[in-house]
């Protein structure tokens, strides 16, 4: 009698790669880009007041920050991959709620949608420095984000034709879009994620957590680069429109300069063959200095939109070019022990730019006309440029083995 085994990919799965990583990022593309342009429709249709319709994303923006916070403390508890899968479904009780209509289905939605995204986000970075060598992340990030240019170039158009279509519609395929990501990540086979052993047990406060990231200047460093970063692209996507619409142009035109945007993000591989050429100190310098000249450039020639629309367009490139490079300071330098926990810190950034930002813009309002927030974009951006100044010289560069480095000897001789 035969004995009967397992198939070797049961009992040894293979270590997953990085176009399975960046397949699940572009699944949760087009989950999350096919809502992106119909949230504030419904959400003003549903309340009936910008004021009111501003007070309810703030609030969503706070619960979302503390959500994000609370994923790593909720891990200890829950093995990963359940958080994972809770996350996603958080994308399918959205579309619940959707269907239901008014304002309690709106911010319900709403809500739902913003905990699936911070507690996939969380899980899916703890996942990537699992799995990923440091050298390797560049790649990976590049990966990542040209397998989500579909999603992004095409559902904010798909999911507004949708909507004016049948209202559910969009919510109901980002749903659908949703099982399908779900589907692939647990045939990725993470797991848990790879097991750390820590000297010391994890404190029993959830944000004990943060003490340990606020001593560590690197991290604090690399999460401000992803803060400013996305405060850029707040103030493009948002303001752009408004300063449009306010200069007498096409209603329609932030709509086709955001898809032209992200169209660009095909273009990441040819950035990251140039980011991968010189050090990551002067990749994530260039792209905070191009961004802050073109921020504040938009504001002096104001008067003349269409080259301020120009201008603040070409910006969004370099803003591209640090969503590839501008993340990795942050986590090359993150523990194996802290993964998780820095992962939800690093998770943050888009909560804190998202209240900030407004914030901000509202502030610049009161003095200066809407042109005036991208000349604030601008000072961000330098702002970032001298903190950048201080990463080190050969920050992300692969190190030189002992061969290497007697090859190295015999050069210098």
């Amino acid at each position: 009698m035969h004995e009967r085994r397992l198939p070797e990919w049961l009992r040894h799965p293979p270590t997953p790669s990085i176009g399975g990583f960046a397949v699940l990022a572009g699944l949760e593309a087009v989950v999350r880009g096919m809502l992106i342009s119909v949230f504030p429709l419904i959400m003003y249709q549903g309340l009936g007041g910008a004021k009111l319709v501003s007070a309810v994303y703030f609030m969503v923006g706070i619960v979302s920050l503390c959500a994000g916070l609370m994923v790593p403390w909720i891990i200890r508890f829950v093995p990963r991959r359940w958080v994972y899968t809770a996350g996603a479904l958080f994308y399918v009780l959205g579309a619940g709620f959707a269907t239901l209509g008014g304002p309690y289905g709106a911010i319900g939605a709403l809500s739902s949608n913003t905990i699936a995204t911070v507690s996939t986000f969380v899980c899916f970075n703890a996942y990537v420095l699992d799995y990923v060598e440091r050298v390797k992340l560049g790649r990976m990030e590049t990966s990542r984000m040209f397998y989500s240019a579909i999603g992004w170039t095409f559902g904010p158009l798909t999911g507004v034709t949708l909507h004016g279509w049948w209202a559910p519609a969009p919510f109901l395929f980002s749903a659908c879009a949703a099982m399908v990501m779900l589907a692939v990540f647990w045939s990725l086979r993470l797991g848990n994620g790879k097991l750390i052993t820590r000297a010391t047990r994890p404190p029993p406060n959830p944000l004990a957590f943060l003490g340990r990231f606020f001593r560590q200047p690197r991290l604090v460093a690399g999460w401000l680069f992803a803060v400013i970063r996305s405060c850029g692209w707040w103030v493009y996507i948002v303001y752009l429109p408004i300063y449009a619409i306010q200069s007498g142009l096409s209603p329609q035109l932030g709509g086709w300069v955001t898809s032209f945007t992200n169209a660009s993000l095909f273009t990441a591989p040819l950035m990251l063959i140039w980011v991968r050429r010189r050090p990551l100190r002067q990749a994530v310098l260039t792209g905070f200095a191009v961004a802050g000249v073109l921020f504040t450039s938009a504001t002096v020639f104001a008067g003349i939109p269409v080259l301020a629309v120009a201008l603040l367009v070409a910006a969004s490139l370099s803003l591209i070019l640090l969503d590839i490079c501008g993340g990795l300071p942050f986590l090359m330098a993150v523990k194996p022990s802290e993964r998780t926990e820095m992962s939800a810190i690093y998770s943050s950034f888009r909560d804190v730019s998202g209240i900030a930002t407004p914030g901000a813009a509202w502030l610049v309002l009161l003095v200066f006309p809407v042109s005036g927030i991208f000349a604030a974009g601008g000072i961000a951006m330098f702002i970032a440029f001298a903190i950048a100044t201080r990463l080190h010289p050969r920050l992300g560069q692969e190190r030189a083995g002992p061969a290497a480095r007697g090859a190295l000897a015999q050069d210098a001789l």
